[in-house]
């Protein structure tokens, strides 16, 4: 059996406090961003190594390329974040509103996510290794062309997520709510608890015409 439990962010005890604002090419270490308002800012290639983010507001801000290591994100509002081409690496997530998320394109390795609001969030053509998300809100999601074979997805609701074109062969789905999904036709090889059944064969029946009749 595969172990694609993720590694958790190592954090040092002490952070010091953040400076405000961010800048383009700004590298971030050791710093905690309890409180922080970055909402709209813009900055490309910014890096964030042992990091916290705790009741951080970032709506709005526009952050491609962006990198996070080893960094924790607790209670924050990351809406409509535009990180096209980022890199998430040891980052664990929780309580988080993030609704919008733009992360197309990017890689995720070593990621938790716990209780989030994820909700039309944008992953076409992201890479997920070692990525857990459970008891998050995932509708509207979009995973087209995404790599999920090393994600895990527990207690989920992934109401009318797309999922066209995704590389599903390992990836794992258990109590998670499947109504309406799309892209079912890529689900070859994807490991799905007997529980979440019922949900993928309507949506495998829609997608093969059949009339489902009550």
């Amino acid at each position: 059996m595969r172990d694609d439990s993720p590694a958790r962010p190592i954090l040092p005890d002490a952070l010091e406090d953040a400076l405000p604002g961010l800048e383009s090419d700004d590298l971030h270490e050791k710093r905690t961003f309890d409180n922080a308002d970055l909402i709209g800012v813009f900055a490309q290639t910014v890096e964030f190594t042992q990091c916290r983010f705790r009741a951080a507001r970032l709506a709005g801000a526009v952050l491609p390329k962006v990198r996070l290591t080893d960094c924790l994100v607790e209670r924050s509002d990351w809406s409509n974040v535009r990180a096209e081409n980022g890199s998430m690496e040891r980052l664990a997530v929780s309580g988080s509103r993030m609704t919008g998320l733009a992360w197309s394109g990017g890689m995720l390795r070593d990621v938790t996510f716990a209780d989030c609001k994820l909700d039309l969030t944008n992953w076409r053509f992201a890479r997920f290794a070692a990525v857990t998300l459970t008891g998050c809100n995932l509708t509207g999601a979009d995973f087209t062309n995404a790599d999920l074979r090393k994600a895990t997805f527990v207690d989920c609701d992934l109401s009318g997520a797309q999922f066209s074109n995704a590389s599903m062969r390992g990836a794992r789905f258990q109590r998670c709510e499947l109504a309406g999904i799309g892209g079912i036709t890529s689900w070859e090889g994807a490991i799905v608890h007997p529980d979440d059944l019922l949900g993928l064969s309507y949506a495998l029946a829609g997608a093969l015409g059949i009339i489902v009749e009550n």
